[in-house]
């Protein structure tokens, strides 16, 4: 009864709102949404069936371990969330489209009802979000699109399992439970960095007790590799944007053309770091494995999810990684205006040092 309860007030949303645009956006989102929420079945009941293939058996027992694990050891509000499983016939769930204004790295923000305004906008339809891609090409934007494997709905629904999660490895598919678990502890409409680093933080620091305790090395090792990719990554990213952001001021004063051509090699100079340091790596970065191009949005949405995530990390030290007293922490720091709020993570990302 919750779910469907929720689901009128969805539809009672969109069709509160006007335009043709916006009334297809919703639409697609809706019908989208609606056909991952009821084409799910059980899993525990798929556990027990012996018509269930044993790998994604194996799959699930861990997911449901997670969910236990959530819940008991990082204070997550699990719920009902991952107790359904759907078989999706695409890799991704839904696909992410990021604008920036050639000359900025202030991403286009798109407002929604309830869930406020964010960095980016979300398609079930990867022709639709192409669509909308183009409107903004056509207005010089640098976008990119990139396939999202799982998403939040923040709470208001018993998000399901999905084969995105499933076709993970192991530690990789907990650290992403435990990340959309996470957006349902504290959210902030007009804060995409905000969200993401927090989820991003959990994330970290509950795979880090998850492989501990699980006693797998191997599945430890693998996901510290992964973090000092997006540390290293991350560093370059900073250099690179602080200098974007100088020559972005300069746009009353040079031509176009020249600011187009510094711009290109600012962004040029940040793919051949990227990717002689990728030669290193034995699994792809956070760029994937050897990209051919670099943008305003690309860094955009990288900083969205990683700009905070030292700071919280050490917020939950400062409460002696007690996960429920970190959530109070956090709570009260979202109430806080954005820029106390941005002026206190970074405070806090200064006295953070590695230890995962």
């Amino acid at each position: 009864m919750k779910q469907l309860s929720q689901i009128y007030l969805l539809l009672l949303l969109v069709t509160g709102v006007t335009g043709c645009t916006t009334i297809g956006y919703y639409s697609q989102a809706v019908s989208g949404h609606l056909s991952l929420m009821m084409g799910g079945d059980s899993v525990n009941g798929l556990i027990a069936s012996d018509a269930t293939p044993d790998e994604l058996k194996a799959k699930l027992t861990t997911s449901q371990r997670a969910r236990q694990f959530a819940r008991e050891t990082l204070s997550l509000p699990v719920g009902d969330a991952f107790t359904d499983y759907v078989a999706l016939n695409r890799p991704w769930v839904v696909v992410n489209l990021v604008a920036v204004p050639e000359f900025s790295l202030e991403p286009h923000r798109w407002c929604y009802p309830v869930l406020g305004c964010q960095a980016y906008r979300g398609y079930f339809d990867l022709d639709d979000a192409e669509t909308e891609q183009a409107t903004f090409q056509e207005a010089g934007y640098d976008t990119f699109i990139g396939g999202v494997t799982a998403y939040s709905t923040l709470g208001w629904f018993d998000d399901p399992l999905h084969s995105g999660f499933t076709n993970l490895s192991d530690d990789r598919m907990v650290a992403l439970m435990f990340h959309e678990l996470a957006h349902r502890v504290v959210y902030i409409g007009e804060d995409t960095a905000f969200n993401e680093s927090f989820a991003t933080a959990v994330e970290l620091e509950g795979l880090k007790l998850w492989s501990n305790r699980s006693g797998d090395p191997e599945s430890f090792q693998r996901a510290f590799e992964r973090l000092q990719q997006r540390n290293q990554t991350l560093a370059l990213v900073e250099t690179t944007t602080a200098q974007l952001e100088a020559l972005y001021q300069q746009r009353d004063r040079l031509s176009q053309e020249s600011m187009r051509e510094r711009k290109a090699d600012l962004m040029a100079g940040l793919l051949e770091a990227y990717s002689e340091l990728s030669r290193q790596w034995t699994q792809p970065g956070p760029f994937g494995a050897s990209p051919t191009r670099l943008n305003n949005a690309n860094l955009a949405l990288f900083q969205q999810y990683n700009q905070y995530v030292p700071g919280f990390r050490q917020l939950l030290r400062d409460q002696d990684h007690d996960f429920e007293a970190f959530y109070r922490a956090v709570e009260a720091l979202s109430e806080r205006p954005e820029t106390e709020r941005s002026q206190r993570l970074a405070e806090l990302s200064e006295r953070f040092v590695e230890d995962f």
